[in-house]
């Protein structure tokens, strides 16, 4: 059973997801980052960038235990682990692998900055209300959405006909679109892509873990102090 260090964030969610579609059981650690269970030295040893989700697989390479951070790293692993989600020729992999890192170096940072400046940072004490950071990564997320629309105006899902692991990357950022303050009137295929997404059983499950401890940091001024640094 893999080991899972989480806690309900999009980055959390795309684990939960690709163990639920993969079908390989998993056991939960919560690591409330709010609280800064990611800066205990047992977590550090695993996930030396005080980052969750990480996981240990007792049935490694060779057998040998392994333990991963970083998110994209681990759905990388998952899918070689288990031959799924992850194209069928190297045409396709090719095409996941650089879906996968445009949610990472794109998508993931830039969607995180507009939640930070046009939710958390104006709740803060004293406020942080800046207009200009809250128009550049709103301005930013909206070209990235448009990327992903024409991406998903030439096939079903994001890396080709079938999910991928690039989908299971970019859903639950992308899912949030409203607290980015997007619209998705000028992009249908995203919005279908999102429906569909969204009503496949597994991605349900994935969604839904710990779901109950997830809280809001613009109203928790301890959690900010921790998450923020402040």
């Amino acid at each position: 059973m893999i080991e899972l260090y989480y806690w309900p964030t999009p980055n959390g969610w795309k684990i939960t997801i690709a163990l639920e579609e993969m079908g390989l059981p998993y056991r939960i650690n919560l690591v409330n980052i709010g609280a800064g269970e990611q800066f205990a030295p047992d977590f550090l040893k695993i996930a030396p960038n005080n980052r969750m989700p990480a996981i240990i697989d007792p049935d490694g390479p060779d057998g040998a235990p392994l333990s991963i951070f970083e998110s994209g790293a681990i759905l990388q692993y998952l899918a070689r682990k288990t031959g799924l989600f992850c194209g069928r020729t190297e045409r396709e992999r090719v095409a996941v692998d650089q879906w996968l890192m445009w949610q990472m170096g794109g998508l993931g940072p830039m969607a995180g900055q507009a939640h930070h400046f046009l939710k958390y940072a104006p709740a803060m004490d004293p406020p942080q209300d800046l207009p200009y950071a809250k128009d550049r990564y709103r301005r930013e997320v909206a070209r990235l959405y448009g990327v992903l629309d024409r991406q998903l105006a030439q096939g079903a899902f994001v890396a080709g006909d079938a999910p991928t692991i690039a989908d299971f990357a970019i859903w639950p950022w992308a899912s949030l679109w409203e607290g980015q303050e997007q619209t998705l009137e000028d992009k249908p295929n995203m919005a279908r892509w999102l429906d569909a997404m969204a009503a496949r059983p597994a991605v349900q499950r994935g969604r839904a873990v710990a779901a109950e401890m997830r809280n809001d940091p613009a109203k928790d001024r301890a959690a900010q102090s921790v998450l923020f640094r402040r």
